[in-house]
């Protein structure tokens, strides 16, 4: 086992150092995880949970246990959800907090872990109008960080969704890791490992972090809300076998809390000044070949454009010069034609002198 330990690419020293690392908000909440561990060790575990948890039928009002949402994310009562917990955080603190920054990373965690426990209590509620059944109110408790777990593989879809994760002969992809968190807490749910909230934590908090970071999330650098992308839609989460119906529950959804109000309808812009210069290459071009057809193009024109100036040049017609042709008609001759002598005259003037005297 120690041997292990010291050839393990991830062992005590590395998360060590990702925590010496890490930033102040990473360390505030992973020092709250393990201290209020060790409360619950010597503390009953139902007051516990009764006095920290989200309860569903105190949260609301009249009983309105308000702290429960700010004290529940950091609940735990086995110590492998303790180091599960921390693992994440600090995978978040590493990927996710270079871009958002750490207070985007803050207000992330509170958005997904309060939210995901309201809405889950919620569902609760309307279980227990449905069966009438008490423990749905009073017996079921709310903690951890489930939601937040999946909520940070929602993010890393959304940053690295086509990177491969090791071990790569699995060729598993960031994309895939939201509905492999919800299977696995499914699955869990089935074999009584874990409580009935933690899978409806799960799905809550998927839910929520997808709403915030496709809609709401506003990072330093960005002009406009949300990430409105393709790659980002609540169905490409899914198989592609599945993702026709769902993107048209999906839509339909939207469409009417547009329609009443509760969303905004987003607008896509493009700001085509800043968009990047695009380049076309033809196969089997290259510049060489390139320059020498332009060379070749360049003299085709400069010989079309000679022949049309030497076509536009007219003789010259000017009267009593050396070099005039004579156009005098002459006498028919025996065959009735008419010659016209076209070829200038080589007579000097001094000759015609002569002939004249």
């Amino acid at each position: 086992m120690a041997s292990i330990t010291a050839t393990s690419p991830v062992n005590a020293d590395y998360f060590r150092v990702m925590f010496n690392k890490s930033s102040v908000v990473v360390k505030s909440i992973c020092v709250g995880l393990v201290l209020l561990y060790l409360i619950s060790i010597f503390i009953d575990s139902e007051s516990y949970l009764s006095a920290l948890s989200v309860t569903p039928g105190l949260i609301f009002p009249p009983g309105f246990h308000f702290w429960s949402l700010v004290t529940h994310q950091f609940i735990e009562v086995h110590i492998w959800f303790v180091v599960i917990d921390i693992a994440v955080i600090l995978l978040c603190g590493k990927l996710l907090e270079p871009i958002w920054g750490a207070l985007e990373m803050l207000l992330f965690f509170a958005v997904v872990t309060g939210g995901a426990a309201i809405v889950s209590s919620v569902v609760y509620v309307f279980l227990y109008l449905t069966t009438f059944n008490v423990e749905y109110l009073f017996h079921t408790h709310l903690y951890g960080l489930p939601a937040y777990i999946v909520g940070v593989m929602v993010a890393l879809k959304q940053s690295i969704g086509d990177q491969e994760l090791p071990p790569y002969a699995l060729k598993l992809r960031a994309k895939d890791l939201p509905l492999i968190t919800v299977m696995v807490s499914v699955v869990l749910r089935l074999l009584g490992v874990v409580p009935g909230s933690h899978p409806c934590l799960i799905i809550t908090g998927f839910m929520v972090s997808w709403v915030y970071l496709r809609f709401y999330q506003k990072l330093p650098n960005a002009e406009t809300r949300g990430d409105l992308a393709d790659s980002f839609n609540f169905a490409s989460f899914f198989p592609e076998v599945v993702r026709p119906p769902i993107a048209l529950t999906a839509n339909s959804v939207h469409s009417f809390l547009v329609k009443i109000k509760v969303c905004k309808k987003q607008i896509r812009k493009y700001d085509v000044s800043q968009g990047p210069s695009i380049t076309i290459s033809l196969p089997g071009t290259d510049k060489v070949d390139a320059e020498r057809r332009r060379k070749i193009a360049i003299e085709a024109l400069n010989d079309r454009l000679s022949r049309v100036e030497e076509q536009s040049q007219w003789p010259s017609m000017e009267e009593g010069g050396p070099n005039a042709p004579s156009t005098a008609p002459k006498e028919p001759d025996s065959e009735g034609e008419t010659r016209v002598d076209l070829e200038p005259s080589t007579t000097t003037p001094s000759q015609s002198a002569s002939e004249d005297n």
